[in-house]
């Protein structure tokens, strides 16, 4: 599957979750970048096949990589795919 998501998508779905969904973030950093530590998490950038963020620990900021389960096909797809990693424990 090719993923159609324009540059424009992909920077307002990265810019709507950094102004929206802190706890998302954090719960991201978590659950799938593996740093129990994270105390802040911001999307630095997103793709079809994952996004990068930068975490927060007492030890400084990193950059980590999470990869997503599947290519997005569409910014529907990663809407979805989104929240339903924002419910992962």
């Amino acid at each position: 599957m090719q993923s159609r998501l324009t540059p424009a998508e992909l920077a307002a779905i990265c810019s709507h979750m950094n102004d929206d969904h802190e706890d998302a973030l954090l719960t991201y950093a978590h659950a799938f970048g593996g740093v129990d530590e994270a105390l802040a998490a911001r999307m630095a950038s997103l793709d079809a096949t994952g996004f990068d963020l930068d975490v927060d620990t007492a030890a400084g900021r990193r950059t980590v990589r999470v990869a997503f389960d599947h290519e997005l096909a569409d910014a529907d797809d990663a809407r979805h795919t989104l929240i339903r990693m924002a419910g992962a424990p």
